[in-house]
């Protein structure tokens, strides 16, 4: 594919439009068009006559075929609970559209008429392609073509220097730093494998973020932070479409070239599955690999400093319940937490498939593991900080979100909330809540940050 379509913007109006008209057109002609010319002059009157029966069964098809496609997100999305979110009206509204422009072209291949049925499948891929750039406006998830085509765009790497880490007591200071002539400009992206040595889990690559302090021959040691994607998702989702990587070049570029390292491990596997950052013999021990494997690999590869007061853990959805469960079960581990869209408990299906699945059939396991009972296990905390973010139309979120606020809040947990004006459980709410929450973030993690205290 060529380079200049994969940057071609899918998100903006000057691509929208066009492409909503065109399908709003072929829909029109679809329904209304005539079948063609006659030399008898009665002829259109009779062909009126006749095809008014089947424009409006056309009609009456695009009716049912919305119908069908709302009983559809409402069965699979509300009530089996597929997707773990709740479709906001515009998803919904497209998803509609799509099953309107489905059930049109079967009545027309049954009405008869090549061109028509021609314009008909036309009308229903056009509608199609208009419905998925519709929910992807709404989801805020890729901004090009090359984003959609390309789930992780950052190559396989080495991440820069030869020598071995050297874990420090505490972050370097910010005031004594002076950044070394030839420092890079930017931060580097680059995808790593994190052997999974002790779990066995199969874990895809991780990606991890170098600030460009963090790419000099001799770097000042720094703060982590590890960021888990949703489900379904990779590691590459919080920097290309959260834009994690982005938002914290420009941090770096205002403090030297000092920003914290991101490692994004891959506690899924796979884009659909979810083992719900346990250790589970039908799932696979998803939490020893985040909380040994990369744990381990980070204070072997890269030079950040010891202790819970430099290390933050963060997440959206099942990835910032993942980083709930985590900064409560390991308070020495974690410090600071990013809950974005968090659930209230780990979920794999319903409760009863979950505990199955996860817990071997025991309940009590699964209680324990919930992030409430582990908050409630290790209070008090002690110089613990939690931002917590959701969508203000995200109803199920905001629930939870506020459960687990209170619960950290009576653990002892400095906590700070979040609400993204507009979106619901998608990727908007994410790049808001980092913009607006990794001030906090990064103080706590003790880099300078002006008008925040750590």
């Amino acid at each position: 594919m060529p380079s200049e379509l994969l940057h071609l913007p899918i998100v903006v109006p000057a691509v929208l439009v066009p492409v909503d008209v065109v399908a709003l057109v072929l829909v029109l002609l679809t329904v209304f068009a005539p079948r063609g010319r006659s030399k008898d002059a009665a002829a259109p009157r009779r062909r009126w006559n006749r095809g008014l029966p089947a424009v409006l069964v056309r009609i009456a098809a695009m009716a049912v075929g919305s119908g069908i496609g709302l009983v559809a997100v409402w069965w699979f999305g509300d009530v089996q609970d597929l997707f773990g979110v709740s479709f906001t009206p515009v998803t919904r509204m497209w998803v509609a559209f799509l099953g309107a422009a489905v059930l049109l072209f079967l009545v027309v291949l049954v009405q008869g008429g090549n061109g028509r049925r021609i314009v008909g499948l036309g009308a229903a891929l056009a509608v199609a392609l208009t419905a998925g750039l519709g929910i992807n406006v709404d989801f805020g998830a890729y901004r090009t073509i090359g984003e959609a085509v390309t789930p992780n765009p950052y190559p396989m790497g080495s991440l820069g220097h030869e020598h071995a880490a050297r874990p420090a007591a505490r972050v370097v200071d910010a005031a004594t730093w002076t950044a070394p002539k030839g420092m890079p400009r930017h931060g580097r992206t680059v995808s790593v494998r994190i052997p999974a040595t002790v779990s066995h889990f199969h874990a895809r690559p991780a990606v991890v973020w170098l600030p460009p302090a963090a790419q000099v021959a001799d770097p000042p040691t720094l703060p982590v932070l590890v960021a888990l994607s949703g489900q379904p998702g990779q590691p590459a989702d919080m920097f290309q479409t959260g834009r994690l990587g982005a938002l914290l070049d420009h941090y770096a570029a205002a403090h030297h070239g000092i920003a914290p390292i991101v490692v994004s491990p891959d506690q899924l596997g796979a884009p659909g599955h979810n083992p719900m950052c346990v250790d589970s013999r039908r799932l696979g021990r998803s939490a020893t690999y985040v909380m040994t494997d990369t744990v381990r690999w980070i204070h072997q590869h890269l030079d950040v400093a010891s202790g819970s007061a430099a290390w933050g853990i963060g997440g959206f959805s099942q990835g910032a319940t993942c980083a709930m469960q985590f900064s409560s079960a390991y308070p020495e581990v974690f410090g600071t937490t990013l809950a974005i869209s968090s659930e209230l408990a780990p979920a794999n299906g319903d409760l009863q498939h979950t505990i199955e699945v996860g817990f071997a059939g025991s309940r009590k396991a699964y209680v324990r593991a919930t992030p409430e009972a582990l908050l409630a296990a290790h209070t008090p905390y002690h110089d613990h900080l939690t931002v917590f973010g959701y969508g203000e139309d995200d109803a199920p979120y905001k629930a939870s979100t506020l459960a687990l606020r209170a619960a950290a809040d009576r653990a002892g947990i400095t906590t700070r909330l979040i609400v993204s004006p507009g979106s619901a459980h998608d990727w908007n709410t994410v790049r808001y809540v980092l913009g607006r929450g990794l001030p906090a973030v990064i103080a706590h993690l003790g880099l300078p940050v002006d008008g925040v205290r750590r």
